[in-house]
């Protein structure tokens, strides 16, 4: 795919490729020109000259949604897209990661010690029917890019570029980090796993990562917030097992259902009498299942529930209260239960000196104006809480409601969401903002 018409000129070679492997290859191009000046307004310039190309590359991977770990042509377009630029780049092997690393040459590029910034996007879609009725709807019958991923990762394709346009100024390195299966809080450990905090080199001193949000008013505001952020996410699915028999005379059986709608007030219940209301969780039951016929009592009845926690605390003390509590309620009725607890993602908790510092870069790029601090945090989970886990760094929210949207405008995972194009040059030109600074900042230390 021919995807931008590059800021470089040519001697009549292209781009040429010094070693190769099925998963790590080195491009290099010499041609990069280098007469941009540190500057927050020509980043701004160049990231709008890239807008419509950074929209193209969106609305080709918004047509083209994929799912969890295996996005094949996602991956393809992002390699097309970074195809022409001095990046060293590997293949996730368990997963259609792509990792890239762009060397920059200020300073001594030699020096074992010179610092390394992690830009992050995610790349997955979600299994839904897009209702958007956009000229780019999705082409695949239930995937929708509804979260809007297919932005961040055009974002950071988009910086990549910029970057590469200012290699010369970067005292150190950037590790541009692709990632499959967020929606799974799969992707980031898998490529944690796979080496990509250490992709350069060395291990990532500061890590970024943007995600948009199709609801909220404020298009093109930025929010921040330092310490605990968004919520862990986990998942219990339990089956109450009692003995059926017909709805004349249930004591001759073991009513499953009043048993289970017991259970689902309890955890209500729980949540309110043994958690701290400032360190708050939060049950939601989300799916509930039993017989097929009135007048049949059933053998089981089944449900499951979503659970956030703010707190490494309050996760651990939810993972012994909740089976204590639906155990107790099944043997004071002679029943049985299996439990299935699922522990998912963790809390997202960022750092409050990094976050400081993207608020300051988002002032410089945009006003303090287009800045807001969040006063508590979000109850969404994100995956990108395992790199900050073991990486100093941030997660800088974008508002994309698009314009005219107001405040009945569709949120993330609805299958009517929509996002705001023009947000798209804002993104690109903080991802490029907070790995020149934070680099600079870190060779001048």
């Amino acid at each position: 795919m021919q995807f931008l018409q590059y800021r470089s000129w040519t001697a009549g070679s292209p781009a040429h490729i010094l070693e190769g492997s099925q998963n790590h290859f080195l491009v290099d191009n010499p041609f990069i020109r280098r007469e941009h000046p540190v500057s927050v307004a020509r980043i701004l310039e160049d990231a709008r000259e890239l807008h419509g190309d950074i929209v193209q590359l969106r609305h080709d991977l918004h047509r083209h949604p994929e799912l969890g770990l295996e996005l094949p042509r996602t991956q393809e377009k992002v390699l097309a897209a970074l195809s022409d630029l001095p990046l060293e780049i590997t293949l996730g092997k368990g997963l259609t990661s792509v990792g890239a690393v762009l060397r920059g040459t200020a300073g001594d590029p030699s020096a074992v010690d010179r610092p390394t910034v992690l830009l992050r996007a995610d790349m997955d879609a979600l299994p839904l029917q897009e209702e958007t009725g956009v000229d780019f709807a999705s082409e695949t019958p239930n995937r929708m890019h509804a979260c809007g991923h297919d932005l961040h990762t055009s974002m950071l394709v988009g910086a990549a570029r910029l970057l590469a346009e200012r290699r010369h100024q970067l005292a150190g390195d950037v590790v541009l980090m692709f990632q499959p299966a967020e929606e799974q809080l799969a992707g980031a450990p898998m490529m944690i796993e796979e080496g990509i905090l250490e992709l350069s080199g060395r291990q990532a001193d500061a890590a970024y990562g943007l995600h948009v949000f199709s609801a909220g008013g404020n298009t093109g505001r930025f929010e921040t917030k330092a310490g605990v952020m968004m919520s862990a996410a986990d998942a219990v699915f339990v089956k109450v097992i009692g003995r059926g028999g017909h709805g004349s005379a249930p004591h001759q059986a073991k009513d499953p259902v009043p048993v289970m709608a017991e259970m689902i007030l309890g955890l209500q219940h729980m949540v309110t009498r043994q958690f701290n209301a400032h360190d708050p969780v939060v049950v939601s039951v989300g799916m509930v299942k039993a017989g097929e016929a009135i007048n049949v009592i059933p053998d089981t009845a089944e449900f499951g529930a979503s659970l956030r926690m703010y707190s490494d605390e309050a996760r651990t003390k939810m993972q012994s209260a909740i089976p204590r509590l639906l155990k107790g309620i099944a043997s004071a009725h002679g029943l049985d239960v299996d439990i299935n607890y699922h522990v998912g993602g963790r809390v997202t908790v960022t750092d409050a000196a990094h976050t400081a510092f993207a608020a300051e870069q988002i002032h410089e790029l945009f006003g303090a104006e287009r800045h807001h601090s969040l006063p508590a945090p979000l109850g969404g989970s994100e995956d990108f809480a395992d790199v900050l886990a073991r990486v100093p760094g941030s997660f800088i929210c974008l508002d994309a409601t698009p314009l005219g949207g107001g405040p009945d405008a569709a949120f993330n995972h609805s299958p009517r969401a929509t996002f705001d194009d023009s947000v798209l040059v804002d993104g690109t030109a903080l991802y490029t903002q907070l790995a020149l600074a934070r680099l600079a900042q870190l060779a001048a230390a």
